[in-house]
C-alpha cells in the first residue's frame, strides 16, 4: 500500500484523470473529494463489500426445481 501525507487542500493525482483532495480534517475524521470520469465507480468500502456480497449471493447455485421450471417454460411454445 502506497502511504501518502497530505494536508488540507492538499491533493493526490490518480492517473490523469482521478484527482483526491483533501477537505477538511477533523478529530479522527478526514473529508475528502474525488473528481473522477463518471464511468468510475467511487463506493465507500463497507458499501462496495456489500454490493459484492449480494452479487455474489445473486449470482450463487440455482435450484434445481426452478431451473427446470424455466426449462419447461422457454419450451412451451415448442
Amino acid at each position: 500500500m502506497l502511504v501518502l501525507t497530505r494536508k488540507k487542500d492538499e491533493a493526490i493525482k490518480i492517473g490523469t484523470d482521478i484527482e483526491v483532495r483533501i477537505i477538511e480534517v477533523d478529530g479522527g475524521q478526514v473529508k475528502i473529494g474525488i473528481e473522477a470520469p463518471k464511468n468510475v465507480e467511487i463506493h465507500r468500502k463497507e458499501i462496495y463489500m456489500a454490493i459484492q456480497q449480494e452479487n455474489k449471493e445473486a449470482s450463487g447455485p440455482l435450484d434445481p426445481a426452478l431451473v427446470e421450471q424455466m426449462i419447461r417454460f422457454t419450451h412451451k411454445g415448442d
